[in-house]
């Protein structure tokens, strides 16, 4: 029988540490760092880890900054980063209306499959998630693609 993910970083008094996440990642601790790598080539950084009691867990968020022409410092939210046994999560929010501009994207065959089916949520039925559970490189190239689009789009 197959156990059910746990989800790590769910004490409030420990914070997370690049030791932590790749004690808890364990064999995915070298995707994980391949990740972050590419976030810098596509100009996202990871907020601090910070604890949020809804969930009653550390997570962070990829972020897109920038300084407008007027000089003012503004901040896009990409996804949310969770970090499980063996594997780590990053989650998109998008809206419904742009499902058919995600589709059109270049990405795999699975995750258009994840895009089509996936059902709108919230009250209103505006809002669509994609969720990556994330162990290997070969999911990394969807992930940056939706990430380029994410801060080109919304």
């Amino acid at each position: 029988m197959d156990k059910e993910p746990m989800q790590l970083l769910k004490d409030v008094n420990i914070k997370p540490t690049n030791e932590i996440i790749k004690k808890g990642l364990g064999d995915a601790s070298n995707t994980y760092n391949e990740f972050i790598d590419g976030l810098e080539h596509n100009d996202i950084s990871l907020m601090d880890w910070r604890y949020y009691n809804d969930g009653k867990a550390w997570l962070s968020r990829g972020e897109y900054k920038w300084t407008t022409a007027r000089g003012t410092n503004k901040v896009k939210p990409i996804f949310w980063i969770s970090v499980w046994e063996d594997f780590f999560k990053v989650s998109f929010y998008f809206s419904e209306a742009k499902r058919t501009e995600l589709l059109a994207l270049p990405l795999s065959k699975e995750t258009k499959e994840i895009i089509k089916d996936k059902e709108a949520m919230g009250k209103t039925k505006k809002l669509m998630s994609i969720v990556f559970d994330v162990n290997n490189e070969k999911q990394l190239e969807d992930i940056y693609t939706l990430a380029q689009f994410r801060k080109e789009n919304i």
